[in-house]
């Protein structure tokens, strides 16, 4: 499995998305400059073909059938589930990030659940990685009660925190002691952010709880963590609690990086891997401006992370919400950034799978009690679906997304070669074992490419699947020169490699 051997080379850091509130880092984006005719390039080193998916609030019933069913099968690596800690009441989808207890009880599902989906995921061999809230606990002034029944008062966790501890941060710097201004360092973590009781995470007696908690994760199996609000926290602090943690322990951070600002994702690469909030932001710009060449050109961005630390994504759950990159609402050109998000060699692509919403605080669907109902996948599921409100949208699960994941596990170590760059199109090659064409125009393409591949008859995997010895979707010709003569419509793209041709399998 590719998350395990990265977790033997390195801590890996990823980085999905914000806490209470969603309201993300600002970034620049790209202009679309000028065309430029048909090129060729030489190759470009390949980097680690791991890939990911973030099931956005699925219950753990639902994640563990889906990586028997769904996410082995395609050849996901890992898979990012939602906090699974006791958390505060009510509906919004943010409340899973306001820690009342590290109970293992939550509206996704019990400790029980939680341990057999992690088993049941590691027979597929998809690790399991969980999203940890460790910069602070709740955001309520009132007391109240959690959803395993933990009492709990805005600095009194019994059993746990206290505000007579020294447990808490009261930064003393604005007026209510929310942050502020994000050009301020001590304000962003020292300070609250959106009045969510700070994590004094400096302290030895904090640090110990905390580790606590991840190592009772670590027991049930999981392989590692995202770390939430990691840019709330000093680096040092974060490296503190990675640190304390068994080798291998795969640790996931969200920094989100604007340009100008004083805490940078790049400090905290010393911890392990690190989202690049960037690179979606720009995706977005290349491909939306019609620029899909560009794609190719993102690793090289001043703003750019090292690969070998770097998680990439089209989305997450709070760009999703707050607007600063795509999303599934984005059609075609979303459907033509997962697919050039997966067939890049750069950093470790992410996938976010979640629920269709309008109201950017509305949490999943939920029965009379409060749990969250377990996600399902409609039959036509794919990017010309209209999916209702409060349904699950599974991107995951997507023709061109499913076929895309096994895409990169095919050309796994090929470099990018064969370079073709056209009016709002480009097309390359992955070493010899697969190919890929993006049309971003509203009017067809109809072109013949050089490749590598050998001659034969291939699934587009972008329209379909290899079941049976038999294509799907549509077949794709190479002739014995390994030439590839694609004819595509308006705004899509066509993807083929070895591992997928009709006689095959």
């Amino acid at each position: 499995m590719v998350v395990r051997a990265l977790a033997a080379a390195v801590a890996v850091a990823l980085v999905v998305g914000c806490t209470a509130d969603p309201t993300g880092g600002a970034g620049t984006r790209a202009g679309s400059g000028a065309e430029p005719g048909p090129t060729a390039s030489a190759p470009v080193e390949p980097h680690g073909p791991g890939t990911g998916v973030q099931l956005f609030q699925w219950t753990w019933d639902a994640i563990g059938r889906e990586c028997e069913d769904v996410l082995g099968p395609a050849g996901y690596d890992f898979v990012l589930t939602s906090p699974p800690q006791e958390h505060v009441l009510g509906e919004e989808w943010w409340t899973a990030y306001q820690p009342v207890s590290y109970l293992l009880e939550s509206r996704l599902g019990t400790r029980e659940e939680l341990a057999a989906m992690v088993r049941r995921c590691d027979a597929a061999g998809v690790a399991v990685l969980t999203d940890a809230v460790i910069n602070h606990m709740t955001g309520k002034d009132e007391p109240g009660t959690g959803w395993a029944g933990s009492p709990y008062e805005h600095y009194e966790y019994p059993g746990l925190y206290s505000d007579a501890e020294g447990d808490f941060h009261h930064c003393d710097l604005t007026p209510e002691d929310d942050i502020q201004s994000y050009q301020v360092a001590a304000q962003v973590q020292r300070c609250e952010l959106v009045n969510l009781a700070d994590l004094a995470t400096e302290e030895p007696r904090v640090r110990e709880r905390i580790v606590a908690y991840l190592e009772d994760l670590l027991g049930l199996g999981v392989a590692g963590f995202r770390i939430d609000a990691a840019k709330h926290m000093p680096a040092e602090d974060v490296g503190a609690v990675v640190g304390a943690l068994p080798e291998g322990t795969l640790v996931l951070q969200e920094v989100i990086g604007a340009r100008g600002e004083p805490i940078r994702p790049e400090d905290y690469l010393s911890n392990g891997h690190v989202f690049d909030f960037f690179h979606g932001q720009e995706l977005a710009a290349v491909v939306g401006g019609g620029s899909v060449h560009r794609a190719l050109e993102l690793g090289d961005l001043d703003t750019a992370l090292p690969s070998d630390r770097s998680v990439v994504f089209v989305e997450n759950h709070d760009t999703e919400r707050n607007g600063s990159t795509l999303s599934y609402k984005d059609g075609a050109t979303y459907v033509q950034s997962l697919v050039l998000l997966l067939a890049l060699d750069h950093g470790t692509p992410v996938v976010h799978s979640g629920y269709a919403f309008v109201d950017r605080d509305a949490g999943p669907p939920q029965t009379p009690g409060g749990e969250v109902v377990d996600a399902t996948c409609a039959d036509d599921v794919g990017p010309d679906a209209r999916p209702a409100v409060g349904t699950f949208v599974c991107q995951h699960r997507w023709a061109p997304v499913a076929g895309m994941v096994g895409w990169r596990d095919a050309v796994a170590g090929g470099a990018v070669e064969d370079v073709w760059v056209g009016r709002r199109a480009v097309a390359f090659g992955r070493g010899g074992a697969g190919f890929v064409v993006v049309n971003g125009n509203a009017a067809p393409l109809e072109e013949t490419f050089a490749t590598r591949l050998p001659a034969g008859t291939y699934c587009d995997v972008v329209t379909g699947a290899l079941v049976d010895g038999r294509c799907t979707g549509r077949t794709v010709d190479v002739d014995g020169d390994g030439r590839l003569t694609a004819e595509l419509a308006g705004d899509t793209a066509l993807a083929v490699h070895v591992g997928a041709r009709e006689g095959d399998g």
